[in-house]
Parts: C-alpha cells; structure tokens; sequence
C-alpha cells in the first residue's frame, strides 16, 4: 500500500476511533512503527490530525468534515433509487423544502426541468437549482461548514413564516421508539422548524438507517406521512409504520 493510500484509510478510521494507537495500525497494515508516526505527522502538517500520547486523533473539526464526506459516498446507489421514488411524489407547481443530508441532495438534483418551487437550507442544493434553472429560496442562518448549511434561531425563524406542500428530508436513525434521530443538535432545530413548517412530511431514509438510534429526536413517527426507503424494513419497523398510520414506499432499484 502507498503512503497515500494508507494514509487515506488512516483518515476513514479516525472518523469513528477517538484515537488511533500507532502500534494497532503498525500492525495491522503490516509495517513498522515508525512508518506510522511518519503518516501521523504527514497528516498532523496539513492540519488533518493531532498527536497525542502513543497515536494521534482527527481534530474536531475535521472529524465533522470528514464525516459529512464519508456520508456523501455511501450508499449511493440506495439514495438515487430512494430519490427517484421520491420524484414521483411532486407534482407541478409544488413547493418543496428540503434538508441539507445527502439524500435530499441526490433528490434536488432531479429537479431540473420540473414546474416547482424549492426552499433549501444547504449551499450545495441552492448551486445545483441555480444552474438547473429551478426557482428556490435558501433560507439562512448561522453557517454549519461541515455540511456546508444553515442552521440556528435565524432559520428557525424564518422557516416559521414558509409553508411548503412536502418536505424532504433524512436522518441518522430510525427508530420505533425514538422516532428519527440525528446527532448534530442545530441540525435536528433546522430540521424539526422544517416539519413543522409543511404539510406533508417524507423521510428518505436508505435500510441502513433503521433500527439505529443517533443522540437527539427530530421527530417522532406520529409527525411523519410517508418514508421511502430501498428495502423492506424488519418486522418490528413494520409494526412500528403500520401503527403510526405512515405510508412506506419500497423503491426499485
């Protein structure tokens, strides 16, 4: 393995390690310590990581980065048939909000071409309507870089005063108790003035997300209309719709 591919696999490991010990990755990888250290400081010089006592760690920042890019990249296939799912539910001259996940984004991208409004919180999906030629408002607040969106009192706010026909929007977790969780609080906020604000509430959520639990409620299953999803949940997901009186669509690949 090249030095800069193990030192991207060091990265992709950190995202989820809170530190990373020189001697595990040394072995793993299968070469000495002290060619570890080496990528450690490569990797700490461009402000990636920070040494600590016997391995080194993400700095916070990056963590969050590296996080949201990681998403980006997983499960693409699932989110491309869960927007194409999705697409069938807009009708001509709906407007449409979504949030800044990365399903959301696969969807927004679908739009070229579609007689719609679209209310956005992300940079990414207001770039892409604006060169689609899509008519949109990009609701700001305080920016959250990582996911390159808007989130706080501002938003909250604003997003008081719109009413969409259908939000778009996923999560890190579904649960049949919990409901939808997602671990960054001001995005939970943005999300949950999102819901509130619209008539129709549809969750994009690919199979991987059920059955896990992130640390804080956006909603509970009683606030949602429909999920699209790209497999057929478990049992006790299923019992958990059924009850909540929410439509599930299965997408096609």
């Amino acid at each position: 393995m090249s030095d800069t591919l193990r030192q991207a696999e060091i990265l992709r490991r950190a995202v989820n390690a809170p530190v990373l010990r020189v001697r595990d990755l040394a072995a793993e990888f299968g070469v000495h310590d002290m060619t570890i250290r080496r990528d450690f400081d490569a990797l700490a010089e461009q402000g990636l990581m920070e040494r600590v006592r016997g391995g080194a760690r993400l700095r916070e920042r990056m963590s969050e980065e590296l996080s949201h890019q990681l998403r980006a990249s997983r499960h693409t296939a699932a989110k491309s048939a869960i927007a194409r799912a999705a697409l069938g539910l807009i009708g001509p001259g709906d407007t449409i909000a979504f949030d800044a996940s990365t399903t959301a984004l696969h969807l927004v991208r679908m739009l070229a071409g579609h007689d719609v409004s679209a209310i956005v919180s992300s940079l990414d999906a207001a770039n892409t309507l604006a060169a689609a030629g899509v008519d949109f408002v990009l609701v700001g607040g305080a920016f959250h870089a990582p996911a390159r969106s808007f989130t706080g009192v501002l938003f909250e706010d604003v997003m008081a005063r719109l009413h969409p026909d259908k939000v778009f929007f996923s999560t890190r977790g579904f649960h049949a108790v919990l409901g939808l969780t997602d671990s960054h609080l001001p995005e939970v906020g943005a999300k949950r003035a999102m819901l509130r604000s619209g008539a129709t509430a549809i969750a994009l959520i690919d199979s991987s997300k059920f059955g896990r639990r992130a640390l804080a409620t956006i909603a509970s299953l009683t606030e949602l209309d429909i999920v699209i999803t790209d497999a057929m949940p478990a049992e006790a997901d299923l019992a958990a719709l059924e009850a909540a009186d929410i439509r599930l669509i299965v997408a096609e690949d």
